[in-house]
């Protein structure tokens, strides 16, 4: 059924030929306006130049790699969703793909509902800002509309990721969180296997950050359940 959503912009970025055809196909045929190009640097000059509503990209690009082309696009402000696709299942190959500034990761084959629900995920999410209240628990402070943290007086640096990892555990303070219930948040997706190590990188990540200046931990382990966000004794 094609969506019902307003006519909507998107860039493939794909060097395999029939792959293009089959997503410009499902695409169109759901309502979406494609376009295409070829190599890293032809796609991030469409992406400049035409500012597409999603960019679905593949990471072993000619000229400029995926992960190239995502991190020159938000460094020049880009803010367009990016969807990356690759053949590479290791997780470091998708975390380089999320801290490059994608904001999903599908690994080839894939099947192309799951590609059109992304999709149409992406796009909700770009066009609904969010209205939340500033989060508090303890000394940390999250504002979600302008997506800044800070502990105590100390401003955190966190990346696209990191903040919405610390935003899940912030709005279940106390909470025993699941990987997979983590995934879901932040990945909208859910993780088996190795595939949860995703959530353990990130949330070293972020554990470092908060404790960067010798601060009581706030971010838990529990053995065989997942994490947990508690206030320090005394905090």
């Amino acid at each position: 059924m094609p969506d019902s959503t307003p006519r909507r912009s998107i860039l493939i970025i794909e060097d395999n030929s029939r792959l293009v055809a089959m997503l410009d196909r499902a695409l169109r045929e759901h309502g979406y306006l494609v376009r295409s190009a070829r190599d890293g640097d032809a796609g991030m000059g469409s992406a400049l130049e035409n500012e597409p509503d999603l960019i679905i990209l593949d990471v072993g690009l000619p000229r400029r790699n995926g992960f190239a082309v995502v991190k020159e696009l938000r460094r020049q402000g880009l803010r367009t969703p990016m969807l990356m696709l690759t053949a590479r299942r290791e997780v470091a190959d998708r975390v380089t793909g999320l801290e490059a500034g994608a904001d999903d990761y599908l690994i080839k084959p894939f099947d192309l509902d799951e590609l059109i629900a992304r999709v149409r995920a992406l796009l909700r999410r770009a066009a609904t800002p969010e209205r939340a209240p500033t989060l508090r628990v303890g000394d940390l402070k999250l504002d979600p509309v302008t997506r800044t943290v800070e502990r105590g007086a100390r401003p955190l640096a966190l990346t696209q990721r990191e903040f919405e990892l610390l935003e899940c555990f912030m709005r279940h303070p106390g909470e025993a969180l699941g990987r997979n219930t983590i995934a879901r948040y932040v990945w909208h997706d859910t993780v088996e296997g190795g595939d949860s190590n995703i959530v353990d990188v990130y949330v070293a990540y972020l554990r470092k950050k908060l404790d960067a200046e010798g601060d009581e931990p706030m971010l838990h382990t529990l053995r065989g359940v997942g994490y947990v966000l508690r206030v320090p004794v005394g905090g």
